[in-house]
């Protein structure tokens, strides 16, 4: 790409190259724009954002700062992995995924149906080669990606009426992100991807049928239960979908080592602080909902059935015409099949035998 620059040096002073990239405050601090795919107030999501910001500026001492712009307010929500790409931005926060049209391998970066948990996939980047894959797969397109957070085992999915058989599914209108989206689609949902802010319309007005948002402590702040009392979990087509710091290229290169590292290891500590923000408000809203009358049930085994075997064309086709979602499915599934035995043989059985 283009080399931009978003740093000048003189005096120790940095200044930005676009109008999206603020100015540098002056003495030497380092003002940035960082726009989020959420908003920017939203619990947990927004929480990430904000937390790694705060973070990165006490870390610094002020060397460094982001001002958080929600969806839309800088850029629309599906667009801020390409206002950075194009250097409108010098770094954006959100899912990998919102960018998947770019490369369909972008999804194993987020969460894939019938995946890992959000440790798990964590460990997959840290240690199981799946970080690499990603800088590769993000170099292509001059961007600097870090993870920072994930949901957690989300809910399956909103619905203003009972779906008991893959039949019940034909024809209704749903609002869900990801790879999951294309599993529902080839059990006949026409599945559709919307802003947050536009679930609870859309479902209060019948433009959809039902929704897959987060889980309880997210679907809770955005009203879901005051449309519909029927929820379904878990969400095997979304188990957990992680979030992402992403720089520009060119604007992480120009920034101090000192500075670079400090990021790096914000966004960690914004994805550890995160876990614990979504396990510990999760319960507490699961445990609120029900007191308001929200019926949680487990999707019936022949749904479940018919996802997994969608799931299993879905990847297959997808493979197919991408080298990169070849090499990123290889290595995600190989680390995958291990968690799964460890998790049959250790996690499983402690969680059953507590209850």
């Amino acid at each position: 790409m283009k080399r931009r620059t978003f740093l000048t040096s003189g005096a120790g002073v940095a200044a930005a190259a676009t109008a999206l990239a603020s100015p540098a405050i002056a003495q030497g601090k380092i003002q940035w724009n960082l726009p989020t795919a959420f908003p920017k107030n939203a619990p947990g999501v927004g929480a990430n954002v904000n937390n790694f910001a705060a973070k990165v500026a006490a870390m610094s001492d002020g060397r460094l700062s982001f001002k958080v712009f929600g969806g839309g307010e800088l850029v629309p929500p599906f667009a801020v992995e390409d206002a950075v790409q194009q250097g409108n931005a010098p770094v954006g926060h959100g899912p990998t995924y919102y960018a998947a049209g770019k490369n369909p391998a972008l999804h194993w970066f987020t969460a894939v149906p019938f995946g890992m948990t959000a440790s798990e996939h964590f460990a997959w980047l840290k240690f199981g080669g799946g970080q690499e894959i990603w800088d590769d797969i993000y170099a292509q397109r001059g961007l600097k990606p870090f993870y920072s957070g994930n949901s957690g085992t989300q809910s399956g999915g909103w619905f203003k009426k009972e779906v008991n058989t893959l039949d019940d599914l034909k024809g209704l209108n749903m609002r869900i992100a990801g790879l999951g989206g294309e599993v529902f689609r080839k059990l006949g949902v026409n599945a559709v991807l919307m802003p947050p802010p536009e679930i609870f319309q859309s479902l209060q007005s019948g433009a959809i049928d039902a929704a897959e948002w987060v889980g309880p402590m997210l679907d809770q702040a955005f009203g879901l239960q005051k449309i519909t009392k029927l929820c379904y979990l878990p969400a095997l087509t979304e188990p957990g979908a992680g979030l992402a710091i992403v720089f520009n290229q060119d604007a992480w290169n120009e920034l101090p080592a000192d500075l670079q590292n400090i990021c790096e290891n914000a966004a960690y500590a914004a994805a550890l602080e995160n876990h614990a923000n979504f396990d510990f408000h999760n319960v507490q809203a699961m445990a609120a909902l029900q007191e308001d009358g929200v019926e949680f049930r487990p999707f019936s085994d022949e749904i479940v059935a018919g996802m997994r075997s969608a799931w299993h064309e879905v990847q297959d086709e997808l493979a197919k015409g991408s080298e990169d979602v070849a090499r990123v499915r290889a290595s995600y599934d190989a680390y995958l099949g291990q968690a799964e035995t460890y998790a049959k043989a250790m996690i499983q059985p402690m969680l059953s035998g507590r209850i």
